[in-house]
């Protein structure tokens, strides 16, 4: 099970250090969001209006600052420890030079797909927030691998996979509040960014090899 943290503190620090910043950025954010309140997230929170801002393109950084922004406690709680747990394994097989454009991406990419299904949906104001679109992008990208390269991972680790991602939308459309298609819309991201990282690497190797 390649999920299972066994390492020490520092070992964690030492092999993921990518993971191990951005869960301190999510920390500092957070932090400073406790002391500031509204005015943090007036510059930061992901923001879209049907009317006036449908795809919240104004003011764009606000696609990636909203990645590392959090509700409460909670919000922020379980979505570290999903980082700090699934994260991992993903640093290791892509590098972290590779790992935090994914990472970021995936966030955006849940931004944008939330974006595209409020206007759809002619919902009007939305605010999102939440490292969750970039989280589910991890989890896209072992989905990925548990179907598409099936050698690279165990059965426990592949049934892992699954049982996550079911559990994480059936969640997300029960409970209120929860911007389902930023889980989807990340997911979707990591699923397609790590099959086009994998054809990239395949087609370098047949050409080196």
């Amino acid at each position: 099970m390649i999920f299972l943290r066994y390492e020490s503190f520092r070992d964690y620090l030492k092999n993921y250090p990518a993971t191990a910043a951005i869960v301190f950025i999510n920390l500092v954010v957070f932090i400073i969001t406790l002391i500031f309140g509204n005015l943090a997230y007036g510059y930061g929170v992901f923001v879209t209006d049907t009317v006036l801002d449908p795809l919240g393109l104004r003011e764009p950084w606000r696609y990636l600052t909203s990645v590392f922004m959090h509700a409460d406690f909670a919000h922020l709680f379980s979505n570290m420890l999903g980082l700090i747990i699934f994260a991992p394994p993903l640093e290791y097989l892509l590098k972290w030079k590779r790992y935090v454009p994914f990472y970021l991406l995936c966030g955006i990419g849940g931004n944008l797909v939330s974006a595209l299904m409020y206007l759809a949906g002619d919902s009007g104001y939305h605010l999102a927030l939440g490292a969750s679109g970039a989280i589910y992008g991890v989890y896209g990208a072992f989905l990925f691998i548990a179907l598409q390269r099936r050698h690279m991972l165990d059965i426990a680790s592949r049934k892992t996979v699954y049982l996550i991602l079911v559990f994480g939308v059936v969640h997300s459309m029960l409970v209120s509040g929860i911007d389902l298609w930023g889980h989807i819309g990340g997911a979707v991201s990591g699923y397609l960014l790590y099959s086009a990282m994998d054809t990239i690497k395949k087609r370098r190797q047949s050409a080196t090899g």
